[in-house]
């Protein structure tokens, strides 16, 4: 797992600017939260995200790199994975029930048709080894 040196950062170090540092950027939690769910496809994640192929590539490395993300090869040739939580993954996941409360109780209309059923109850991720 990477880590930061708080006095390498810019302006008020904190945990939070260490966190974002390592994945803040804005297609990270999305990929995180197609992990939770179950999706473990390159072709699977980019569909969820929205994001472009590159970028999810991209993200998936960096996120691998961290230790937030590992890959398992399913396919030798040519070469294929699928992409896991680690546990530091897995400890994310509370952060993803604070903002789908936080989106839903404030960046989603009520009476949005997609808005989608949450009544307090939490993401589960699909899967627990490590």
């Amino acid at each position: 797992m990477s880590t930061v040196v708080l006095a390498e950062l810019p302006g008020r170090a904190c945990p939070i600017a260490a966190s974002l540092e390592l994945i803040g950027e804005r297609w990270s939690l999305l990929i995180i939260r197609e992990l939770a769910l179950g999706n473990r496809r390159f072709s699977g994640i980019v569909k969820q995200t929205g994001a472009p192929r590159d970028r999810v590539a991209a993200r998936l490395k960096a996120l691998e790199h961290v230790g937030v993300v590992r890959r398992v090869a399913y396919q030798s040739a040519p070469p294929r994975f699928d992409y896991h939580l680690t546990e530091s993954g897995r400890d994310l996941v509370p952060v993803l029930d604070a903002l789908t409360a936080w989106g839903l109780d404030h960046a989603v209309e009520a009476d949005d048709p997609d808005r989608p059923p949450f009544h307090g109850e939490r993401w589960q991720p699909t899967e627990r080894t490590p």
